[in-house]
């Protein structure tokens, strides 16, 4: 995408899946994290059976998460540096080969935190090359609305593959269930290398760049390209704008269930509020996205930013559950506020290091979900879960400040 003093053209989501390569990458991206979250809830589910340990069933479910910020150091290059269908194709079957080892070998505890870190580690290489091939199919306001289906459908795909595993562990059992999710990713990998063309190397023609063969080389490029990004202050202030908020969102989400226990909700009363915030970010992506130009888009950055972290502050007044379910909701609502970011971060990305900068966004992402609850679950210990929820609350609310100050819209053409 260019930025341009033309007219910006009002796109629906309805033109955005019209787009059959666009279409081809969200349906088998749904599919494969219902599959991720069938699998990782199904492997805690069993580790914690086989072990007894909290700490191992929790470190099971994080294996997943955490070390993605790794691979994206070490490895992410090569998102911008191999055939993106190859690389899409290899990233679902790997999950499957993962999967599929993971139920019907049998492995120690150990190795199955191992197997699943390894995973993870390369995740960001695959998802950097879709979320690249992503925006070189859709241009304009199509690649804001596309991203924004992504990001509903992560949050469908995710409470569906939570909802279904359940039922997959009581109906299946956890082997059968894991090679239901395996098979899933085979789907997705079949579906990518029958529908996808196979597309050249995402590097301008005069780069001079090579597909990776020596590890040195990926090791060296992939080093200089996030030292690249994270060394120009537009890039690293989005980056910011995109991270810190999720962190403190998903603090304030990892406290809900003690929130419920302390304040006395009957049993059961936790899963209804867990889902608000995924309900109220789908309701909120569905209208920012649909009814609002991109330039009201861009202008609600900051506000919608600060819709996502006030309701939070209330829980330090120890509110009555259905209070609780309409703040956790509208606080959704607030995480559209990302929507006015994707033009600016696409734009701010040098264009040979789109796909590592993609991967670095996602595993970046997946890294200060897993810190912010650590954060705020050391405040609750101090004081209470409502005021460490509201601390969260408080923090994004800064941060909104924050996003007031950060150049949101691209700079007009020739300036410098």
């Amino acid at each position: 995408m260019t930025s341009t003093g033309a007219p910006q053209r009002r796109t629906t989501y309805r033109d955005v899946l019209a787009d059959r390569r666009y279409r081809l990458l969200f349906l088998t991206r749904a599919a494969a994290i219902t599959a991720d979250s069938l699998r990782i809830m199904t492997l805690s589910v069993f580790v914690f059976a086989a072990t007894g340990s909290p700490l191992l069933g929790s470190l099971t479910f994080g294996a997943g998460f955490l070390p993605q910020l790794v691979g994206s150091v070490l490895l992410g290059s090569l998102a911008d540096r191999v055939r993106p269908r190859r690389l899409i194709v290899a990233g679902y079957l790997l999950e499957c080969g993962a999967a599929a080892a993971l139920a019907l070998a049998d492995l120690p505890v150990g190795w199955i935190l191992v197997l699943v870190a390894v995973v993870a580690c390369l995740t960001p290489v695959f998802g950097g090359a879709s979320s690249r091939l992503v925006a070189e199919t859709l241009t304009g306001d199509a690649y804001v609305l596309g991203r924004s289906l992504f990001s509903m459908s992560s949050s469908g795909a995710q409470l569906l593959g939570l909802a279904g595993g359940g039922a997959a562990l009581t109906l299946l059992g956890a082997r059968h269930a894991l090679l239901l999710s395996a098979g899933a990713y085979l789907a997705a990998a079949l579906a990518v290398r029958l529908r996808l063309p196979d597309l050249p190397t995402p590097q301008p023609a005069d780069s001079g760049r090579p597909e990776p063969a020596a590890p040195g080389s990926v090791l060296r490029h992939s080093w200089s390209g996030i030292a690249g990004l994270l060394g120009a202050r537009r890039v690293r202030q989005l980056l910011l704008a995109q991270w810190l908020p999720s962190s403190f969102a998903a603090g304030a989400e990892s406290l809900i269930v003690p929130f419920c226990g302390q304040r006395g909700f009957a049993a059961g009363s936790a899963g209804p509020l867990l889902a608000c915030l995924p309900v109220g970010m789908l309701l909120g992506n569905l209208l920012v996205g649909r009814f609002l130009s991109p330039g009201a888009r861009e202008r609600l950055v900051a506000p919608l930013a600060a819709v996502l972290g006030l309701p939070l502050v209330v829980f330090a007044l120890r509110p009555p559950w259905v209070v609780c379910a309409v703040l956790l909701l509208i606080s959704g609502v607030g995480f559209a506020y990302g929507l006015g970011l994707q033009r600016a971060f696409l734009d701010a990305v040098p264009e040979a290091s789109r796909g590592q900068a993609f991967g670095l966004l996602t595993s970046g992402l997946m890294t200060v979900q897993g810190v912010g609850p650590a954060v705020f679950g050391s405040v609750a210990e101090a004081s209470s879960t409502g005021v460490a929820m509201a601390w969260a609350g408080g923090a994004t609310v800064c941060v909104a400040g924050f996003l007031t100050r950060v150049p949101v819209r691209p700079p007009a053409a020739g300036t410098p």
